[in-house]
């Protein structure tokens, strides 16, 4: 058992602290922080570089663009479908709400997505297209009982059409300014040790390209370079690098022990947060900007954190539980005739038997037995020194080839989410034995075991097919991730992104 002290020591409570949200405007003003009236024009280009201005700025294009792209087509098709000004007006609003929670759930909001990617060009085409034919549903649902209300679905199908391409553009166009605003300024790390070495290598191997300017309060490190030859040099003097951070830092990064930071810098630090520029704890930077958890950054009482959505038992998981009984029986009702027919190729290909069973890991440790189409040669105990498959594995079969490529593989998968022993989303279910060897090789991998295993997963979306435990160690990561902000905005996610792995990826 771990004492109160242990649990909630200084340096748990820094991140809470670092993590909130306030204007505090009473101490700003006391420390003649608050800027005259002559500076407003100052003031205004710091809140620019603010990550919710971003996110305003395309609330305000999605609601305006889209209220007068259905108003004009509304107008030239002449559809008198509505009894009044206020039923059309109530349309267009429930509209704006379904298109603004969509793309807000595929990062259409997040300044740190990139728009201009080919990835994020697909999440949104599928979360437009998702926002109309749910709309759609709701609006003609609607209809049975008010006929007044009942809009041209030649002015529905029109508008959508229209708006996909629109908010698109403006937010690649919006997304190349940002990025190059960004990219004129640097994050500053606090701390010169292993955490911000690691730190660094973690950056140099991301997506992000920003500068990084490391600093220090030991004196004895300064001067050196963080990690070897060709990195950047520690530097001293952080009080006077505090000064304009809005003009010249995207943010702080705290890459140290709280109990290495005397009481002035870490009380400048907190009201730095609170001020002017976000500071992040190394954990909270991570899951911000790459959206996963280092492993190196936790501990065992990392689940006793604030923060933790999964915290108990929280009504969304038995909503969960609810859509997974419902889609899992749907599917396999409606797959039926998809299933029989490749049971028959798979028999007819490699012979039997047609479905491979094995022993897999659940949701607190429960063994259970997960079924899929026989993708491989036929072989007694698999080896646990070649337990990973690899591009042009001789092991995998002409037809599992392709059940792979298709995911129809997975498709008795359904019945062990009926039954309960997997979810349609989670970590991967992972066999019994190599699990009893990562718990042994990785710290903390057994916390991925507090939620149940997936079909799919944060992970399967994010990373490749892992071919070694240094893939595992990555995995996990996002699992992590995962567990912590386990919620139904992010299982839309992964739903949509699996659409795309699917439609645009390679399967193994």
């Amino acid at each position: 058992m771990h004492s109160a002290e242990e649990i909630y020591n200084p340096e748990r409570q820094l991140p809470r602290l670092l993590e909130q949200e306030s204007t505090f405007s009473e101490v700003s003003a006391k420390d003649g922080a608050v800027a005259p009236k002559g500076s407003r024009r100052r003031s205004f280009k710091r809140r620019v570089g603010h990550d919710w201005t971003v996110a305003v700025l395309y609330g305000a294009l999605d609601t305006i663009g889209w209220i007068v792209l259905y108003a004009i087509i509304t107008y030239v098709r002449g559809d008198t479908f509505y009894s009044s000004q206020l039923d059309f007006l109530l349309i267009d609003l429930l509209q704006v709400l379904v298109i603004v929670q969509a793309l807000y759930i595929v990062g259409g909001y997040d300044r740190n997505v990139d728009k201009r990617t080919l990835a994020y060009a697909v999440e949104h085409i599928l979360a437009v297209t998702a926002a109309a034919i749910f709309s759609a549903m709701l609006i003609y649902s609607a209809a049975t009982f008010d006929a007044t209300m009942r809009p041209s679905r030649g002015v529905l199908l029109l508008s959508f059409m229209f708006f996909l391409p629109i908010s698109l553009s403006y937010r690649r166009w919006i997304g190349k300014y940002v990025a190059a605003r960004v990219a004129n300024r640097a994050f500053l790390i606090v701390g010169s040790g292993e955490k911000a070495a690691q730190f660094y290598r973690s950056y140099k191997n991301s997506p992000n390209r920003q500068l990084l300017h490391f600093v220090d309060t030991a004196v004895e490190r300064i001067g050196k370079p963080i990690a070897g030859d060709g990195s950047p040099i520690v530097e001293g003097g952080i009080a006077a690098r505090l000064q304009n951070l809005s003009e010249r830092y995207s943010g702080i990064i705290l890459a140290k022990s709280v109990k290495e930071l005397d009481t002035q810098l870490l009380d400048k630090l907190v009201r730095t947060q609170f001020q002017r520029t976000r500071v992040y704890t190394l954990e909270s930077f991570y899951e911000t900007h790459w959206r996963y958890v280092p492993v190196e950054a936790i501990d065992p009482v990392w689940p006793l954190q604030t923060g933790f959505q999964l915290a108990q038992i929280s009504p969304y998981y038995y909503l969960k539980r609810l859509c997974d009984i419902a889609f899992a029986t749907f599917a396999l009702v409606i797959c039926a005739p998809l299933i029989a027919i490749v049971a028959l190729i798979v028999w007819l290909g490699s012979g039997r038997p047609v479905i491979f069973s094995q022993s897999r890991v659940g949701r607190e440790n429960l063994i259970f037995t997960i079924h899929k189409f026989r993708t491989m040669v036929s072989r007694g105990d698999p080896d646990l020194d070649d337990i990973y498959t690899r591009d042009g594995d001789p092991r995998i079969t002409r037809v599992g080839r392709w059940l792979r490529k298709l995911r129809l593989d997975e498709l008795p998968q359904f019945w062990n989410v009926l039954r309960g022993d997997m979810s349609l989303i989670g970590p991967r279910a992972e066999w019994d034995k190599i699990v009893e060897r990562y718990e042994k090789k990785i710290p903390f991998y057994h916390f991925r075991h507090l939620v149940k295993p997936g079909i799919t997963g944060w992970a399967q979306v994010n990373y490749p097919y892992g071919e070694s435990e240094e893939d595992a160690i990555e995995k996990l990561k996002y699992d992590l991730y995962y567990i912590r902000h386990y919620s139904l905005k992010l299982d839309a996610m992964i739903a949509l992104k699996t659409v795309h792995v699917m439609l645009f990826s390679k399967g193994r």
